[in-house]
């Protein structure tokens, strides 16, 4: 049996940051969330890469939420209980916070802490036969109020209240209507239209995309903690780049831009 583990990987602008155990629906144990915080900074510091994607392996699971096999090591008495809360809360933050975009690309399950790590990304697309779920209510734990907020945040107060307090299972078209998923595709499809999609953001301007991406963080925040100035900050650097240049010059000759980041 291959180890639980999140892989890395970087190529054409894309680091893919992998929840790997398919033999448990790629359930997610406290050393895979204690190792999310590393594999963004990772992503976040690589120059070539101008979007992170967070995807399951094999084709039945995005992520079917906690390993339960380690709930009685990992979560039975407070201090293992806090410990372990504070893993999820920081591998959720360090996505939902991510200096460049976020991607979820769910294939199959999506089930519990899987489909709130789904939603800490920017954008969410699935398969047409994926499915979502939180079933805390039929497992008997206390859902975290950081998770709830961040679902609200996301989809709004009804929305959470339909998917917490009746633990039912979604469909793609019930994702799609309460906003879960931006968009499902067919399998036969799904590859190419992500792929696709990846390769318009990849070829983006990052510095464009990163004032962008601080935006949507600092408008997640309550009002009086934004941070207008860092936004600014970020925005001015865009028209004080190359790439500002480049955009300009690339539009009037007719051509694709070609932007470094620079």
């Amino acid at each position: 049996m291959s180890q639980a583990t999140v892989r890395y990987e970087a190529s054409n602008g894309v680091a893919t940051l992998t929840i790997d155990q398919p033999t448990k629906m790629n359930a997610m144990t406290f050393d895979m969330w204690s190792s999310v915080p590393g594999l963004v900074k990772r992503a976040e510091d690589d120059r070539t890469v101008r979007v992170i994607v967070v995807t399951g392996a094999g084709d039945k699971a995005f992520c079917a939420g906690a390993d339960i096999s380690q709930f009685g090591e990992k979560r039975t008495g407070e201090d293992a209980v806090r410990a372990y809360d504070r893993a999820v809360a920081a591998g959720m933050a360090a996505i939902h916070d991510a200096a460049k975009p976020t991607v979820a690309v769910i294939r199959g399950i999506c089930f519990g802490g899987g489909c709130a790590l789904a939603l800490t990304c920017d954008l969410r697309f699935a398969t047409s036969d994926s499915r979502f779920r939180v079933p805390a209510a039929r497992l008997g734990l206390g859902y975290g109020f950081s998770s709830v907020k961040m679902m609200i945040k996301k989809i709004g107060m009804a929305a959470v209240a339909d998917i917490l307090i009746s633990a039912r299972i979604l469909n793609s078209a019930d994702g799609e209507r309460s906003g879960v998923i931006h968009r499902a595709w067919p399998r036969e499809s799904f590859e190419a239209e992500v792929r696709a999609y990846l390769d318009t953001v990849a070829a983006n301007a990052p510095l464009t995309l990163a004032a962008i991406k601080r935006s949507l963080v600092e408008l997640s925040k309550p009002e009086a903690e934004q941070d207008d100035a860092a936004v600014d900050a970020l925005v001015a650097k865009c028209f004080d780049s190359a790439d500002y240049k480049e955009g300009q010059k690339a539009f009037l000759e007719k051509r694709l831009p070609n932007f470094k980041g620079e």
